[in-house]
């Protein structure tokens, strides 16, 4: 039973921005939603020891997120970050790393001949399971 998750054109937009003015390093952060439906975009930093291959989210930033979302009424909708050089498929240690089972994990590549590929996955079982992703218009 799955479903197509929608994700509003302003949100891919600046996903894909973020992705692009940091090719050598992976983008991460949290997306903060209302009603089941993204609102806000949450970057923040990657202090990963290589942050070209992995991410880690900087604990410091990720809590001040949480708890912007939280006086916003928003919930955690998901977790993203980005593959300057690999496909956007979950890596051993992004299933590793995924602590968040309600989240969607959003993985944005840049190694596609120049076209940005944005997949989302959900956690189910100790493995990722691959969702559609369907661009909306809502602001």
């Amino acid at each position: 039973m799955s479903q197509d998750i929608q994700i509003p054109r302003k949100i891919t937009t600046q996903l894909l921005h973020l992705a692009q003015i940091s090719p050598d390093a992976e983008v991460c952060g949290l997306i903060g939603s209302k009603n089941g439906l993204p609102t806000h975009c949450y970057p923040v930093a990657n202090i990963a020891d290589q942050p070209q291959q992995r991410f880690l989210l900087d604990a410091k930033q990720q809590i001040s997120a949480l708890a912007q979302m939280r006086e916003r009424g928003e919930e955690l909708f998901a977790i993203y970050h980005s593959h300057p050089t690999a496909p956007a498929q979950p890596s051993a240690i992004d299933l590793e790393l995924a602590t968040y089972p309600e989240a969607l994990y959003l993985i944005i590549s840049l190694n596609t001949k120049g076209v940005l590929e944005m997949r989302g996955f959900k956690l189910e079982h100790s493995s990722f399971k691959e969702v559609t992703l369907s661009l909306s218009e809502e602001a």
